[in-house]
């Protein structure tokens, strides 16, 4: 009866959904003013997201790893093409 088997059992389009609304609260309350708002959110995204991983059977440790591949790399903005036409 937790609210994490109800997203189980609702599958994965429902958990996408989720993670797309909880995303979009986490841009609104970044603009807003209130630092608690933008926790209280980023714990939603952050929840939605650990129970897509779970649906898809990718375990956290995966993203851990990604993330340390990726430290000390230096990104090339260099080589991006300049942006002119805002």
């Amino acid at each position: 009866g937790s609210y994490t088997n109800y997203l189980f059992d609702k599958g994965l389009d429902k958990i996408l959904k989720k993670v797309g609304e909880e995303a979009t609260e986490v841009v609104i309350a970044a603009k807003n003013d209130d630092p608690q708002e933008l926790v209280y959110e980023t714990a939603d995204v952050l929840y939605h997201l650990l129970v897509l991983l779970a649906e898809k059977n990718i375990p956290y440790e995966a993203i851990e790893a990604e993330l340390a591949s990726r430290e000390g790399v230096v990104s090339k903005t260099t080589e991006r093409p300049e942006i002119t036409n805002l």
